[in-house]
């Protein structure tokens, strides 16, 4: 069954909209305690760093790969690390528009490992301008009406601030719409064809987690809901 429902992904025509980032690892096996402060220094090694997508657009890379038609939609800075992502995503045959905002800096999620552990991330990340976002909305407009199946991935970077309008347009042209969620809103999200939360897990389960089954028992009212459980919630570049 699994072989059939893959070898019909060429057939998809996929438009991935989203906070897209650019994943970063370093990687370094040489350990020892700084004289400055008590903390570690790791040697990063020249050739063990490794850059990937990150984010929607890492949603895009993978869809790509499973043989769909993929056309990305987001918003990176005018700097390197936009560059090297729209490379990146050049290379896994992804369509990309991706509009430059001078004034932000392209999401950079840089992990530090050390013998194998992941010992720091640092996060480079500012939200995309007013200005850049509505042109993006007209761009969606645009781009919808040739795809069938449209993801909406919202990491909480200010990408889909406009994400009610955009399932309401998807929706209006017959189009399937997927969202995976950030936070726990979920309002934002009514009309999408299929949602897929993650749960609170560690102790957000124990705080919170009747909370959030209520809002997700009240939102499976208006939307077909898929609830995910993971070990982490940090995704692929959130």
């Amino acid at each position: 069954m699994k072989a059939e429902v893959f070898s019909q992904l060429h057939k998809a025509r996929v438009l991935v909209v989203g906070d897209v980032m650019l994943d970063r690892y370093w990687y370094g096996d040489k350990l020892r305690v700084s004289d400055e402060a008590p903390v570690l220094i790791v040697k990063i090694e020249d050739d063990r760093t490794v850059e990937m997508p990150g984010g929607a657009a890492n949603v895009a890379a993978n869809a790509a790969a499973l043989g769909a038609n993929v056309a990305l939609l987001s918003v990176v800075g005018n700097d390197e690390p936009g560059r090297r992502l729209a490379e990146l995503l050049e290379k896994a045959g992804v369509n990309t528009n991706l509009h430059r905002d001078r004034d932000i800096a392209t999401t950079v999620k840089l992990r530090v490992i050390g013998r194998k552990q992941q010992m720091l991330r640092i996060d480079f990340e500012t939200p995309p301008s007013h200005e850049v976002l509505l042109d993006k909305l007209a761009d969606y407009e645009r781009m919808i009406s040739d795809r069938n199946v449209i993801i909406l991935s919202d990491y909480g970077k200010g990408g889909l601030t406009h994400i009610a309008r955009m399932i309401e347009l998807a929706r209006a042209q017959g189009k399937t719409v997927l969202v995976d969620p950030k936070g726990d809103d979920y309002s934002r999200y009514v009309g999408a064809t299929i949602v897929t939360p993650i749960g609170p897990h560690g102790e957000d389960q124990a705080r919170h987690g009747d909370a959030w089954a209520i809002r997700l028992v009240r939102f499976i009212t208006k939307t077909a809901v898929t609830p995910t459980r993971s070990k982490s919630r940090d995704r692929q570049g959130s």
